[in-house]
């Protein structure tokens, strides 16, 4: 596998997959969450190897790093500012549900900077963007569900680790443009950063949107558990020419 750190659009990304003198036949784009190196997701890509090995030398993965640094935590990186002592303060005191109407002011910014990596990559590849995967962890599959809705077609599939419902006017009226869209969500009932409850409002959104949602929780916290991998590495090979 061929791995480098290039710059796509204006941000800085880790690829790894086929040669440049090979011509992938999917990509795969995987957003880390807030506070996070730029590189934290990029084990993800060996691990769907190691499930399917037909992946590899076929699939493209790119881990763009967030424009964002975060002075109070080195080396972390963000999409955009989040008020955590804040967003704690609301779920204790029952307000989180209001939270999720809101449009973080450089989540426009962030849509931009992410469409431009997958514009980037559509001109290198040749690839429509139905061989194209988004997601993310947390942060990182918000942004990655706000650029999904608003693309100019559908991508390939939609993988949402630990994501949660925000912009709920906007991401309503967009979704139905998504109806048969191929979604992988994953959330801890403990999680104690994004409530499992705020999960199933995501997951209720789309699903009312005509958009094929497969929800797994798990018991656990604000992570990605293990059987994601499985199940995200099947998603990913089912938009190659032989399915595995």
């Amino acid at each position: 596998m061929h791995r480098e750190t290039v710059t796509l659009g204006d941000l800085t990304c880790r690829v790894i997959g086929p040669s440049a003198s090979q011509t992938p036949e999917a990509v795969v784009v995987l957003c880390h969450g807030f506070g996070a190196p730029g590189s934290d997701l990029v084990p993800l890509a060996d691990e769907f190897i190691r499930r399917h090995p037909s992946l590899e030398d076929r699939v493209q993965f790119v881990f763009p790093e967030g424009p964002l640094t975060i002075p109070e935590v080195p080396g972390g990186r963000a999409w955009w500012p989040i008020d955590m002592l804040e967003m704690q303060a609301a779920i204790a005191a029952g307000r989180f549900r209001d939270m999720r109407q809101a449009v973080p002011p450089l989540l426009p910014d962030a849509r931009h900077r992410l469409t431009a990596v997958v514009d980037t990559l559509r001109e290198r590849t040749g690839l429509p963007l139905s061989q194209f995967v988004l997601g993310g962890f947390s942060q990182g599959a918000m942004l990655a569900t706000d650029v999904t809705l608003r693309l100019p077609e559908s991508p390939g599939a939609l993988l949402i680790y630990s994501g949660t419902l925000l912009a709920e006017p906007e991401w309503k009226e967009l979704a139905p443009q998504r109806a048969g869209l191929h979604v992988l969500q994953t959330h801890g009932t403990r999680d104690p950063l994004l409530p499992f409850e705020a999960a199933e409002w995501l997951r209720d959104l789309l699903t009312e949107a005509g958009i094929d949602v497969d929800f797994r929780s798990f018991p656990g916290v604000h992570t990605i558990p293990g059987e994601a991998i499985p199940a995200s590495a099947e998603l990913i090979g089912t938009l190659l020419p032989s399915p595995l």
